[in-house]
């Protein structure tokens, strides 16, 4: 799941020229790194706290319009990672957050996209820890 999220990322970061520009050229990598370790790490962490991947989910795929609290302790964690282990400025910090929400609603949405088979259902509960036991029917 590490190289799905670390993908989103670098579309995301990439796509994005206000963000892109807003991080030192010779760090990129260095960042998009940093920022997938902490979605992976704040995701598994939120989703055996937050009631397992269907309700962690949910909350993802509202992230652009509610400002869930998942949301915004991700980007808390993000951020603070970003300042404290890469000693990035609060620009490219707070471009890099402005950023979060985007790549947790697409993560959300390939999740939840039939048609996609890069993440599922499935695999994620697996990588994040959870064993579904009967439930897997019901997340489908």
């Amino acid at each position: 799941m590490f190289d799905q999220i670390l993908d989103l990322v670098k579309d995301q970061i990439g796509g994005n020229p206000q963000v892109a520009n807003a991080i030192p050229a010779d760090r990129k990598e260095e960042v998009q790194h940093e920022v997938a370790t902490q979605l992976d790490h704040n995701l598994k962490q939120h989703a055996a706290s937050q009631g397992g991947v269907g309700d962690i989910l949910s909350q993802l795929s509202n992230s652009m319009t509610s400002g869930s609290p998942v949301t915004n302790a991700i980007q808390g964690g993000v951020v603070g990672a970003l300042a404290s282990k890469l000693g990035l400025p609060p620009a490219a910090t707070g471009a890099i957050a402005a950023a979060l929400p985007g790549i947790l609603q697409k993560f959300a949405n390939k999740v939840n996209d039939p048609n996609d088979s890069s993440i599922t259902k499935e695999g994620l509960s697996k990588s994040l820890g959870l064993d579904l036991g009967g439930l897997g029917s019901f997340l489908k």
